[in-house]
């Protein structure tokens, strides 16, 4: 799972980590706006039809924690709603452990001064603009509530079964070397790059 303010370059990392790996065996899952439908749905119905089988990997560029971020400050769910969040994510998380998969839960983490940085870039450059969103630009004023909504979420949520990993995202290149070297040690894995 990645997660982390926007701009602080999870979608980068995602990236990185995918252009040299099999696609028949590793997928991205980047859900948008549930449908009418999925809003009536368990919450975590959506995520769960996305969940890995033995063997494939699945990198989700956000997740259900937009339960505990954007809709927590948005005001998109209501008390109720997010208290059922925060009270069932971690068996969720559990009963995935228990079940076999590898759950791995990264937080990128940037400063107020870089975000504001990357987005004036984003802005004045338009190859990069569409990578801005009305729900990005409401998050520069929300920089105190999100970080309130992190918090809570790491308290509730940094189970031993699958805690949280921050990144420090300021320099991107040292944000995506990190994370992938500390994925790599997290994973069994052995090469398996055929001979010459």
């Amino acid at each position: 799972i990645f997660e982390g303010r926007a701009a602080a370059g999870k979608g980068g990392v995602i990236k990185r980590i995918t252009r040299r790996l099999n696609h028949r065996i590793v997928r991205v899952v980047a859900l948008g706006k549930p449908s009418d439908k999925e809003q009536e749905q368990w919450y975590f119905q959506r995520y769960a039809n996305h969940l890995p089988t033995a063997g494939e990997m699945v990198l989700f560029d956000r997740s259900w924690y937009n339960r505990a971020g954007v809709e927590r400050v948005m005001g998109f769910c209501t008390d109720d709603e997010y208290r059922e969040f925060i009270r069932a994510c971690p068996e969720f998380e559990r009963m995935l452990v228990r079940s076999g998969i590898l759950l791995i839960k990264y937080w990128f983490s940037v400063s107020d001064k870089e975000q504001e940085r990357r987005f004036k870039i984003r802005n004045h450059d338009p190859m990069r603009r569409w990578k801005l969103s009305p729900m990005d630009l409401e998050a520069r004023s929300s920089w105190v509530e999100y970080s309130r909504a992190k918090d809570a979420m790491f308290m509730y949520t940094n189970i031993e079964e699958a805690p949280w990993y921050v990144v420090n995202a300021d320099v991107k290149k040292h944000a995506r070397l990190n994370c992938i070297k500390h994925l790599l040690s997290l994973i069994p894995y052995e090469d398996l790059t055929p001979d010459p």
